[in-house]
């Protein structure tokens, strides 16, 4: 179902920590990973993970506020949208 899957994607300037942090959150908040893509961009950390929140005790919007509050300590930007509406503006 793709409803409970989420679609996160962060980037800015490359530091240590940025996936430890960005996982512990969804560990948390009992998010399940099921795919991780990470690369380097002339400098630029960009990351692609998809997500499952059937399990978690929490909605969306909390975790999406946590990852949002966790990006702007980071100084990074984050988007996070559920699989569904990813998919559907991607077959326009």
């Amino acid at each position: 179902m793709d409803e409970q899957k989420i679609i996160v994607t962060l980037s800015g300037k490359d530091q240590v920590g940025i996936v430890m942090q960005i996982t512990t959150i969804l560990a948390k908040y009992g998010v399940n990973i099921e795919d991780i893509k990470q690369t380097l961009m002339q400098g630029q950390f960009v990351m692609f993970l998809l997500a499952d929140i059937s399990q978690s005790k929490n909605t969306f919007k909390e975790i999406k506020q946590a990852l949002l509050d966790k990006a702007q300590e980071l100084g990074m930007e984050i988007w996070i949208q559920k699989k569904e509406i990813f998919d559907k503006m991607h077959t326009i």
